[in-house]
């Protein structure tokens, strides 16, 4: 959308600035923090979280060698293009969060604070993350713009907005750590397979 970093790309993207890291890798260290943050609140790391942590940094650094995606120059058509985007981001953190193969590591900790605030909407609670970790990003120099405002109040609303459409609360989800999916994939048949040896 080229209107200003998200708040946690911002961070990222700070850390770049002052690291030899480039901006993939820079997500891929947050990302493994954030992980260790997760395991101190008692959160499950699964398959998910592992790929989340690894995959986004490296496919960011991939698309932005590529090219594919390219910058705009309207501010208006920018913004429209960042809220459908935050529209479908919520939407994939439907899906791959009620796979139940554990969170991303920064869903994860949204998850893990959202349980420590029932009362609070999950939404609220992102809100409250997201400026935290966009004062990083600023104070680290990352480009803030219109569209920094725009993910920090409106991915924690978009977010509240999808899954009350699809009825889904993040907190009550039962994820599998890495430990219990791998030993389903080695569990003995059971059922008709069994009962038919």
């Amino acid at each position: 959308a080229n209107i200003g970093l998200a708040p946690w790309d911002s961070f990222s993207m700070g850390i770049s600035y002052h690291t030899p890291l480039s901006y993939g890798a820079a997500h891929i260290v947050t990302s493994c923090l954030i992980v260790a943050i997760d395991l101190l609140m008692r959160e499950k790391v699964g398959y998910g979280t592992i790929l989340d942590a690894v995959l986004v940094g490296l496919f960011v650094d991939f698309y932005d060698r590529m090219g594919i995606v390219p910058d705009q120059s309207n501010v208006l058509l920018g913004i429209a293009i960042m809220l459908a985007g935050l529209m479908v981001m919520s939407l994939g953190q439907f899906f791959y969060m009620s796979a139940g193969l554990s969170c991303g590591p920064r869903d994860a900790f949204l998850v893990g604070l959202g349980k420590r605030l029932p009362k609070v909407p999950i939404g609220v609670v992102n809100t409250l993350i997201l400026s935290v970790v966009l004062c990083g990003g600023w104070l680290m120099g990352a480009p803030i713009g219109i569209g920094t405002v725009v993910a920090t109040f409106g991915i924690g609303l978009s977010m509240q907005v999808v899954f009350r459409l699809v009825r889904f609360e993040p907190r009550g989800v039962m994820h599998q750590s890495l430990f219990e999916t791998t030993r389903t994939w080695f569990a003995p048949a059971t059922g008709e397979e069994s009962s038919a040896n």
